[in-house]
């Protein structure tokens, strides 16, 4: 049975954030502000580690699948990897944790 099934749904609330695509493990063991590089975050990525956006003020927001089983997100983040981006979705909050199902994603025309 479905976790959600047990524990009811959990509530979402559709936001954009902005901030930079990078490997997961960088932005928690190297406490980066933003990516070393582009290749650096593509190369994490083709080795298998998942993408994250890390926004400005250090909110980690975890790209999911909002389907069950769920389905890794590289292939939507790839073409984005050391960029700054604006993405928006369903944000879903739990444990300090935070996770975005993206339905648009874009470079940011912001200046970086």
């Amino acid at each position: 049975m479905c976790a959600a099934a047990l524990w009811g749904a959990a509530t979402a609330k559709t936001e954009t954030v902005q901030g930079y695509v990078l490997d997961s493990a960088c932005a928690f063991t190297k406490g980066l502000a933003k990516p070393i590089s582009s290749d650096c975050a593509t190369a994490c990525a083709k080795a298998g580690s998942p993408l994250v956006i890390l926004t400005a003020n250090g909110t980690i927001y975890w790209p999911i699948a909002d389907t069950t089983p769920s389905s890794g997100q590289n292939d939507k983040l790839l073409p984005f990897a050391g960029q700054k981006v604006t993405a928006t979705g369903k944000v879903y909050e739990r444990g300090g944790s935070h996770a975005l199902v993206i339905e648009k994603i874009a470079a940011s025309t912001e200046a970086k």
